[in-house]
């Protein structure tokens, strides 16, 4: 995020001595992308930040997936993964079930009571959405708190851990890139500020505000990165702890931006999905549908017309409100559509024409559209409704 910000103790110039007060000398270290050609930032360390004591394999849950085939539209119910209180011993890192992957984009769904370990992802950018709940993310940079309708956004290769916070378990919906994640390019100016047609700002975009720093020895990391044969763990083992960063600046760190922040885009007759795009990253997009005042030319039909996604699948996860284009189909709060490249999907029956008329939509869905593939994890194939393909027709294959 090319926006400077500023916490805790920095020195007046970069690379230059910065003194505790003892007089021992802070350890610099530089977070950057696209080795030194991107965005980034300087964090002073207490403690060596490269010290190491051990190093063993991390084994991560299933993260295999099986394609769509023969193709068909998928209706995936995740609130049916996690039942009863479960939740309770589950984490917000460790608890995470595979929904839906390809090589740019692995979409995963947690319902989580217990702090999670401290935890890096070597592989890309995770924005992870909070459907529900409350809590703290203790990061490297300092802390976040989060809440219901937050994309927690977390740079690749920061260090962090998530404390639930109440009685209600946090519904997280976890969007794990292999890439960076960023604003749409088109709503950047060419430095990087958010421009005037943008549905958000950088008022709205909330960093941490001040250091956390623990004390602690053989602390455990847990790192997801790139191995020979795909996605693997290790365990890393710091001599002293990882949040031992008294300040730092630059343009690089962690955020949360809350939903209920998107000013929809809205026209006479109905809009693309792109107007409500939130996000993009290497071959994929993230878009939000929030409340808003829909069509109002006066033929307008308010409901999304039918189409084909050439080239693209599109994942969408309603969280909120009344989706009244699925009205009839089985899917309501939890639940995920895939449709995908090759089939062209629109309206329930009956939606086109109940739209007519209606003036405001109170609807929330979070959008992923990739453009390769996507093919189903663990966590999709255990949630599918297997009769959501037939529900246009109403009727299922002959027997």
């Amino acid at each position: 995020m090319a926006y400077y910000r500023q916490v805790g103790e920095v020195p007046p110039k970069r690379h230059t001595q910065h003194r505790g007060p003892e007089g021992g000398l802070y350890y610099e270290e530089l977070m950057g992308e696209e080795g030194f050609t991107s965005d980034s930032s300087l964090l002073y360390h207490r403690n060596l930040p490269s010290a190491l004591v051990d190093s063993s394999v991390w084994e991560l849950p299933d993260l295999g997936t099986e394609p769509n085939h023969p193709l068909r539209p998928r209706h995936l119910k995740l609130h049916e993964l996690f039942g009863g209180t479960e939740w309770k011993r589950y984490d917000v890192v460790t608890g995470r079930r595979l929904v839906l992957g390809n090589a740019d984009v692995r979409i995963s769904y947690v319902v989580a009571g217990e702090t999670s370990p401290l935890y890096r992802n070597g592989i890309g950018d995770e924005c992870v959405y909070i459907e529900s709940g409350s809590g703290v993310v203790e990061t490297v940079f300092g802390a976040l708190p989060f809440r219901q309708g937050d994309y927690v956004m977390l740079p690749r290769a920061t260090t962090h851990r998530w404390l639930p916070q109440g009685d209600e378990p946090v519904r997280a919906y976890c969007i794990e890139a292999n890439s960076h994640i960023t604003p749409p390019r088109r709503y950047l100016s060419k430095f990087g500020q958010l421009l005037e047609h943008s549905p958000y700002c950088e008022r709205d975009l909330h960093g941490p505000s001040e250091p956390v720093l623990a004390e602690g020895s053989d602390v455990e990391v847990l790192v997801k990165h790139r191995g020979s044969a795909g996605i693997v763990g290790t365990r890393f083992v710091y001599p002293e702890h990882p949040f031992d960063v008294v300040g730092w600046d630059g343009c690089l760190y962690p955020y949360t931006f809350n939903i209920a922040d998107f000013e929809p885009i809205t026209g006479r007759v109905h809009q693309p999905p792109p107007v409500h795009q939130v996000f993009e990253g290497n071959n994929f997009v993230v878009c939000n549908f929030v409340p808003r005042k829909v069509d109002y030319h006066p033929l307008s039909i308010p409901v999304p017309y039918y189409h084909s996604n050439v080239d693209s699948d599109e994942v969408m996860f309603y969280c909120g409100g009344d989706y009244e284009a699925r009205k009839g189909s089985g899917i309501g709060q939890g639940s995920i559509s895939l449709h995908p490249g090759g089939h062209s999907h629109g309206p329930q029956p009956g939606a086109y024409e109940r739209s007519i008329g209606v003036e405001f939509f109170d609807e929330l869905a979070v959008m992923v559209d990739t453009f390769r593939p996507l093919e189903l994890g663990e966590g999709g194939r255990a949630a599918e409704d297997p009769g959501y393909a037939w529900t246009w027709a109403g009727r299922g294959p002959k027997q």
